[in-house]
């Protein structure tokens, strides 16, 4: 089944030229959604303005998702994104958003966390690289005069406390956590926790929505309530 999420940007310069248009992002994670290989449903979400992924997808399911909808992709690689179709070149979909990197879909900035140590010969947590990641992010969104404005930050693994799963290699990164903290998004994607394993989808960390994009997750970004009224 494919989530539906709207979202209220407070930046209403976003908005300026699209007549009060929705910006939509269709956002990917961990499990090809079997409900998007069918037009029918593919045509009923309507039109993108973006992919998103938040790791461990093939590079050739990432492909599909933007080829089938026309639209720009920017994703993260989670814990499993390496070897296989990983190690194919050319690869069929753009490079990754390597961790601190900074991306734009619709004019709204994408900041990226992938799975700290993906090019490793193995999947075990290192948080202390989750640490160096964070700490690069907010280095270049103060060089880059973004700190603090609105933006969106996708990663494979949620922030410590905010979507964990029951186990210990499936919860979040507390470096994560204090950059979320400081950084207060609108928006934090993420994947790597299963439906199965979490009780809530989506949850508030003060002014932040972290939604759990495993499958599939429509997020729509709406101007703000004052800008639609008038």
């Amino acid at each position: 089944m494919i989530g539906r999420l709207t979202i209220e940007w407070p930046d209403r310069r976003a908005f300026a030229s699209r007549g009060g248009r929705p910006i939509r992002f269709l956002v990917a994670s961990d499990v090809p959604e079997p409900a998007l290989q069918h037009v029918v449903n593919r045509e009923a979400l309507g039109d993108l303005d973006g992919v998103l992924g938040c790791g461990d997808l093939e590079p050739e399911w990432l492909a599909f998702l933007a080829d089938a909808f026309n639209t720009p992709l920017v994703y993260v690689r989670g814990n499993h994104d390496h070897g296989g179709e990983w190690h194919d070149r050319p690869l069929p979909v753009p490079t990754w958003l390597e961790a601190g990197g900074i991306d734009r879909l619709a004019g709204i900035p994408i900041v990226g966390l992938e799975w700290p140590g993906v090019d490793k010969p193995d999947n075990r947590r290192r948080p202390w690289l989750a640490w160096r990641q964070a700490l690069r992010i907010a280095q270049r969104l103060i060089t880059s005069r973004l700190w603090r404005s609105p933006l969106i930050v996708i990663s494979h693994v949620p922030p410590a406390g905010v979507g964990d799963a029951s186990d210990a290699y499936h919860v979040g990164f507390p470096a994560y956590r204090w950059l979320l903290g400081r950084l207060a998004p609108p928006v934090w994607l993420h994947g790597h926790t299963t439906t199965a394993s979490v009780t809530r989808l989506v949850e508030r960390s003060g002014r932040t929505v972290v939604a759990n994009a495993t499958g599939a997750l429509l997020v729509e970004l709406v101007a703000p309530a004052e800008t639609r009224a008038g």
